[in-house]
C-alpha cells in the first residue's frame, strides 16, 4: 500500500459541461455524415428518423456551441501560446517518448493548438449552420452563399472530427488523463511529469481553484 497525493484538475461543473458538449458533438457527428456521404446515410437512424435527423441536428449544434464557448471563457487566459510552448513543440518528439518534458503551465502546446482549432471550426460551423438552417435563416442568403456555407461546413465538420479523434487519442495514450475529466482529479505524479508549472501553481496555492490536495491511498 503506498499513498498517492491527488490534485484537483476540474471542478463538477467543468466536467458536466465537457460532456455535454462531447455527446452534442457525438450525435451532431454521426448525423452530419449521413447528410453528406450516402454511404453513411444510416447514421440517420441516430434520431429516429432522418426527417428527425434534419430537425433535431442544428438545436443540438446551438447547444454544442454553448456549451463550448462556456468552456473557451473557462480557459482561454491559459490557452494563450507563450515560449515554453515553443520548446515543447521544438521536442515533442522526446515528449512522446517520454524523454523530456519542458516546462509548462496547465495546458501544453499541443492542447492549445487544439483549443484554437476547435474554437474556429465552432465559429465556422455555427455561422454556416445559420447560413443553411431551413426553414428559419437559410432564406436570408443567396443560393451561392449557401453553396459557399454547405462546402464550408462540411470541411469544417471534417476538421473537428479529426481534431476530436487526436484529442481522444491523446487523452488515452497519455495514462491518467482521462481520469482529470471523469473523476475530477490527477495524481501527483502525473501533474508534476506533465505539466509541472502548473503543479507549481497548485502546491505554492496561487491558483485557488485547483489548489485542493487530498490524500487516498492507492494500491500499485
Amino acid at each position: 500500500m503506498a499513498k498517492n497525493r491527488l490534485i484537483k484538475r476540474y471542478s463538477a461543473s467543468e466536467r458536466i459541461n465537457h460532456w455535454v458538449v462531447a455527446a452534442c458533438f457525438i450525435l451532431l457527428a454521426f448525423s452530419g455524415l449521413a447528410f453528406f456521404y450516402p454511404s453513411f446515410f444510416w447514421f440517420s437512424q441516430i434520431f429516429g428518423t432522418p426527417q428527425m435527423a434534419r430537425i433535431v441536428h442544428p438545436f443540438v449544434g446551438v447547444i454544442m456551441f454553448v456549451g463550448f464557448f462556456v468552456q473557451f471563457f473557462r480557459y482561454v487566459s491559459r490557452n494563450f501560446i507563450n515560449k515554453s510552448d515553443i520548446k515543447w513543440a521544438f521536442s515533442v518528439k522526446k515528449v512522446i517518448k517520454g524523454e523530456h518534458m519542458p516546462n509548462v503551465g496547465k495546458y501544453n502546446a499541443g492542447q492549445k493548438v487544439m483549443f484554437w482549432v476547435m474554437t474556429l471550426s465552432m465559429i465556422i460551423l455555427v455561422v454556416t449552420g445559420v447560413m443553411m438552417w431551413q426553414p428559419y435563416f437559410a432564406n436570408e442568403f443567396s443560393i451561392p452563399l449557401r453553396r459557399v456555407a454547405i462546402l464550408l461546413h462540411a470541411w469544417f465538420a471534417l476538421i473537428l472530427i479529426a481534431s476530436i479523434i487526436v484529442h481522444v487519442y491523446a487523452a488515452i495514450w497519455v495514462k491518467g488523463t482521462i481520469r482529470a475529466m471523469t473523476e475530477g482529479v490527477v495524481t501527483e505524479k502525473w501533474a508534476e511529469s506533465h505539466h509541472p508549472l502548473w503543479y507549481q501553481e497548485v502546491i505554492e496555492g496561487s491558483d485557488k481553484t485547483v489548489a485542493n490536495i487530498t490524500k487516498k491511498n492507492n494500491v500499485e
